[in-house]
C-alpha cells in the first residue's frame, strides 16, 4: 500500500467549484499512477477554512464506481500566511509500485505546496 499526495487550489467558494476541483484532482491523480478505481482503500479529503460550500467526498461520490470507496473530509489546519481555497488529499491506494514512482498531484496554486514534485 502508498500514499499519494494531491492538492489542488479553486477560485471561489461554491459546490461546482469544489466539486470540479476535487473530481479533477482525483483523475489527475489516478491517471498519472496508472490506477484504477478498485486499487483505492481510501481517500481524506482536507480543505481550507475557506472552503465551506461542499463536501469533496461528495462530489467525487458521483463519479462512476467511487460509491464504494471510503472517503472522509476534514479541516486543514489554520495556520497564518498558508495557501487559501486548497483541497488537499492523501489516497491510499493497492500497489506493487515502489514509492519513488509514486506521482504525487499538485494543479492551480497548490503547486507552491511542493515545488519539488511538481
Amino acid at each position: 500500500m502508498r500514499g499519494v499526495r494531491g492538492a489542488i487550489t479553486v477560485d471561489e467558494n461554491t459546490e461546482k467549484a469544489i466539486g470540479d476541483a476535487a473530481r479533477k484532482l482525483i483523475s489527475v491523480m489516478l491517471s498519472e499512477n496508472n490506477f484504477s478505481i478498485e486499487d483505492i482503500a481510501s481517500i481524506t479529503f482536507t480543505v481550507t477554512h475557506d472552503l465551506n460550500a461542499a463536501f469533496p467526498a461528495a462530489a467525487v461520490r458521483k463519479l462512476a464506481g467511487f460509491s464504494l470507496v471510503p472517503m472522509i473530509c476534514a479541516l486543514e489546519i489554520d495556520v497564518p500566511g498558508s495557501l487559501k481555497h486548497c483541497i488537499r488529499v492523501l489516497m491510499l491506494v493497492n500497489t506493487g509500485a515502489g514509492q519513488s514512482d509514486i506521482k504525487h498531484v499538485y494543479l492551480n496554486g497548490a503547486a507552491r505546496l511542493r515545488p519539488d514534485l511538481t
